[in-house]
Parts: C-alpha cells; sequence; structure tokens
C-alpha cells in the first residue's frame, strides 16, 4: 500500500551528536516527535542502570529514536538514488514505501517502560507488543497522527514492529543483524560512554548497503566494514552493556522492585510513598494509561521515598540504587556452582535475607544479539552480493567473523553484599563467617 505526506515547506533540523544533523522533511514526523508517546521517551534512559557506571550515559530513548529515524532516511535516499524500482517486482526500492520505514523507524522503541529491560522482568511486559499497541490505539496521539495520513498506515506500521510487514527490506531496515536500530545505539552508546570500541564506518557501511527481493544485502567490496561493526557490536556487549556493575545495580533494582510489590497490599493509603503509579502493574491489571505514566523519574521518585520505609529492606534495597552502593559479584562456573547454597547460608548468618540480597545472572539470558547465521529468525544472516549478483553469507568469507559466529561470550556471577569481603568495619561476632565466606572468593571468582 502506498502512502503520501506532505512535505514541510522547509525542513527542519535536530543537532545531534551523533550524526551532526537529523533531517526532518514530512509533516507527520514532525508530528510525530511532538506527540506526548514520542516526548515520554526523553524521561527514560537509553542504557538504564549503566549510568551508574558510564557517567555520561545519560542519554535517552528519544535521541536514539531520532538517530534511528535518521539511519533510515540515509537509507532510502541511497536507495532511491542507486537502486531505484524499475518495475513490480524487480527487487528494488520502491520509494511509496519510504514513509511506513520512516514512521517505524522513529516509533520502534516507543513502547520501553521505565528502566526498560528490568521492568520488563520483573512485571512481565513486552515493549515491541507494547510500542504496537501504542501505535494501533485510537486512544493514542501517535495513532491519531498517523490516522490523519491514512486510516491504514497505523497497522502497516505497527506490521513492520512486528516483521509481518509484506516488504523485507522495510522489516530489514529497522530489525536485522545490521540495521538502522543496531547501527545507531552502538554509535550512540559508544559516544555517551566513552566506550570508542563501539565505533564503526557507518558511512561506508551505508554506502555498499542495496535491496534485493529477499530484503536487504551488501556488496562484497564492503566486507571489511560490516566485519569491524560485528566486532564493533561483541565488544561493546562485553564491555558495556554486560559490565558486572551495571547488571549488579540492575540485580538491585529488580530486588528492589519485587519488595515493593510483595509489601504493596500492606503500604498505608495517603501516603506519599505508596506508589500508587504501580499499584496496576503489582496488581498485574494494568492498560496503556498506566504504562505510559511511568518512566525513570517516576520510578526514582518512589525509591528516594522508600528510603525513608519501615521495612529495613525495601529502605536498604532503595538507599543502595539511588546512592550506588551496587552488590559484589564473582564469576563461578558448573563446578563452583555447588557452593553458592552454603554461602547463601553463611550471607543470611549475618543478617542478610538472600532472597533479596544475593542472585545469580547469566549474562546470555540479557538481551543479546549475537551474530548466528543459523538461528531461525526473519533475518539471521547478512549477506555479500558478489560481482556476478550471487550471494554468500558473511561468515563463509570473513574469517574474522567465522572465528566469532556462535561463540557463547560472557560470564555467569554470583552477587552477594559488599560487607561480606569488609574486613574491617565488619562485626566482630560475625568475624568467623566472614572468613570463610571469603576462603571460597579468589581472584574476583568462586574457589
Amino acid at each position: 500500500m502506498k502512502f503520501t505526506d506532505k512535505l514541510l515547506p522547509r525542513e527542519k533540523v535536530f543537532r545531534d551528536p551523533v550524526h551532526d544533523y537529523i533531517y526532518v522533511q514530512h509533516q507527520v514526523i514532525l508530528d510525530l516527535i511532538n506527540t506526548k508517546e514520542m516526548q515520554r521517551l526523553r524521561r527514560v534512559k537509553q542504557l538504564g542502570a549503566s549510568s551508574f557506571i558510564f557517567h555520561g550515559a545519560e542519554h535517552s530513548r528519544f535521541t536514539h529514536s531520532l538517530g534511528v529515524y535518521e539511519i533510515t532516511r540515509r537509507i532510502c535516499d541511497l536507495f532511491l538514488r542507486n537502486y531505484p524500482t524499475k518495475e513490480p517486482g524487480d527487487g528494488l526500492w520502491d520509494d511509496s514505501e519510504r514513509l511506513v520505514a520512516l514512521c517505524a523507524a522513529l516509533l520502534h522503541d516507543i513502547g520501553h517502560g521505565a528502566y526498560s529491560h528490568t521492568f520488563e522482568h520483573i512485571f512481565h511486559t513486552n515493549h515491541e507488543m507494547i510500542t504496537q499497541e501504542i501505535i494501533t490505539s485510537p486512544k493514542t496521539e501517535v495513532n491519531k497522527v498517523l490516522r490523519k495520513v491514512d486510516p491504514e498506515l497505523p497497522k502497516q506500521v505497527a506490521a513492520v514492529i512486528n516483521h509481518t510487514y509484506s516488504n523485507p527490506q522495510v522489516v530489514q531496515m529497522i530489525s536485522s543483524q545490521c540495521d538502522a536500530d543496531r547501527m545507531d545505539y552502538l554509535l550512540r552508546d559508544a559516544y555517551n560512554t566513552g566506550a570508542s570500541y563501539g565505533n564503526f564506518d557507518l558511512t561506508r557501511i551505508l554506502r555498499v548497503m542495496r535491496p534485493y527481493s529477499g530484503g536487504i544485502c551488501f556488496d562484497i567490496s564492503g566486507m571489511h566494514a560490516v566485519e569491524d561493526y560485528i566486532i564493533s557490536r561483541l565488544q561493546m556487549y562485553m564491555q558495556v552493556y554486560f559490565h558486572p556493575v551495571s547488571r549488579s545495580m540492575e540485580v538491585i533494582l529488580s530486588h528492589l522492585l519485587k519488595r515493593a510489590k510483595q509489601l504493596a497490599d500492606k503500604m498505608p493509603t495517603n501516603d506519599r510513598s505508596t506508589p500508587y503509579l504501580l499499584m496496576p502493574f503489582f496488581q498485574n491489571n494494568f492498560d496503556i494509561d498506566d504504562y505510559l505514566k511511568l518512566d525513570d523519574g517516576v520510578l526514582n521518585t518512589y525509591f528516594i521515598h522508600w528510603v525513608d520505609s519501615k521495612d529495613s529492606i525495601l529502605s536498604d534495597l532503595a538507599d543502595r540504587f539511588i546512592n550506588r552502593r551496587p552488590l559484589k559479584s564473582v564469576e563461578f562456573n558448573s563446578d563452583t556452582k555447588k557452593l553458592i547454597p552454603k554461602l547463601q547460608k553463611l550471607i543470611k548468618q549475618v543478617g542478610f535475607d538472600p532472597e533479596y540480597y544475593t542472585d545469580t545472572n547469566n549474562s546470555f539470558d540479557l538481551p543479546y544479539d549475537a551474530y548466528d547465521p543459523k538461528k531461525k529468525h526473519h533475518a539471521t544472516q547478512i549477506e555479500l552480493r558478489r560481482p556476478d549478483g550471487t550471494m554468500v553469507e558473511l561468515s563463509k568469507v570473513s574469517r574474522l567473523v567465522n572465528a566469532v559466529t556462535g561463540k557463547q561470550l560472557g560470564d555467569e556471577r554470583f552477587f552477594f553484599p559488599k560487607e561480606m569481603l569488609n574486613s574491617v568495619n565488619n562485626i566482630e561476632i560475625f568475624q568467623p563467617i566472614y572468613e570463610e565466606f571469603q576462603k571460597h572468593i579468589k581472584n574476583n571468582q568462586l574457589t
């Protein structure tokens, strides 16, 4: 289906530290940016608790969404200039798809909740499903803006998010192994964290990207630029997204919300510390309006109030999160995993409830898009186009990518109160317990 929208009399620009300028040329894009659902993303950090470790990582999902839009806009421009369709079914770019692609790019993260993935884990929400609901619900400003262009536009944009849209080129622009979403967040996260190994040659990748009947592929002449992108992504996961202290803060956040959920029915009415905006989630009875009222600031406000709670666990966990007092963690493996119950008993003996003060975390369970062409997914492989027009999968010709394909890199960690390792300030009566605990820790590993 073809959608058209009026162009702005003069294009608008947003200054951006990653892309220099972000160009807005369509009225619908400007109107979507100004909806309250999009503006909420200014109040949701892109990297959640990672800002406790990388102090520059204060950027929001709003800035990332604009960045994904801009990369998608550039892809559309390059496709239109270099690979415009000549006849139906030729596998080249039909620019009537531009509006759907741009809207989907801008709105792809609009369903992310406060502290994103930790919130999803506790309350069993799904940001992609909520994104589709925001786009298709007649109650939202986003939906009204899209329907002004065409009553069918919301459904088509939601189909891109759901990976069911009829044109795989549009889907793969937004969601594939090398897409606008991943390329923007890697560059933006690298810029804001100072982790320079997240950088790669975006301009070169866009130049060698091209449409074909099965979606999007890359000229084989640009293989090294794509290789660099794959390795940059791997490094960012290992060094930034899976940083042990970041995971520690997420464990505290998860346990804090878990404790609050357990105490919800006992919280006083007409009290500022009672999380009225969270109650629908504690009761598993929320709607889209409840969801859109939440952002990082709302949760942080409740956490500040909970520092003064009469419940010692809630109070302490809130203090640890707000004032950055992370749990300590050590690596373990299948052989040392059996020690964890013993260590939890020792932790309980000195006064910490293991349910709230210990945890295990396997980084492979976190949202990780390791490059694996064997996965059954809508766009699992990065295809390279040879000069004769035949395709070859990236890891078949790249030794570098082949070396990391399908490899699980990461660690399993056991989290516990840092006090268990602090021999100076610990209560003397518990000293034998601390010493027994510390016998099993060496070089940041369980032994």
